[in-house]
């Protein structure tokens, strides 16, 4: 059986983007917009993975919606990568990031490198 990926963005194309490279891959995904993507869509799916847009720059839906994630029984353990164009910042964070079991992949990204993350996040998954 293969796992369910989960990734959640902002933009369609990326969205369809990741469904081309995963499916490829062999995994099962979801898709979910940034805007309408609720804890309880994510619950509902259980992915034992999600991939999250990560946005700053006064915008706090990204990072809300990650704090979230972790405060819920359901997904506190899923691992997630956040993909983020805003490295700098989220840097100053990267180690309590890990100490959530949340992997950092900084865009602009090469596959290999998403391949890897998700390769490394997926044995720590529930």
């Amino acid at each position: 059986m293969s796992s369910t990926i989960m990734v959640i963005n902002h933009e369609k194309e990326i969205l369809n983007l990741f469904r081309d490279i995963l499916t490829d891959e062999g995994y099962q995904v979801v898709l979910s917009p940034l805007w309408t993507c609720t804890l309880g869509e994510v619950e509902q799916v259980n992915p034992n993975l999600i991939i999250i847009d990560h946005l700053f720059f006064g915008e706090t839906r990204g990072w809300q919606f990650l704090q979230a994630l972790k405060l819920s029984r359901t997904t506190a353990m899923t691992p997630i990568i956040v993909c983020t164009a805003v490295t700098k910042e989220v840097r100053e964070i990267e180690s309590d990031l890990e100490a959530k079991n949340i992997c950092l992949l900084p865009k602009p990204f090469d596959i290999d490198d998403l391949l890897q993350a998700i390769n490394l996040s997926l044995p720590l998954a529930r």
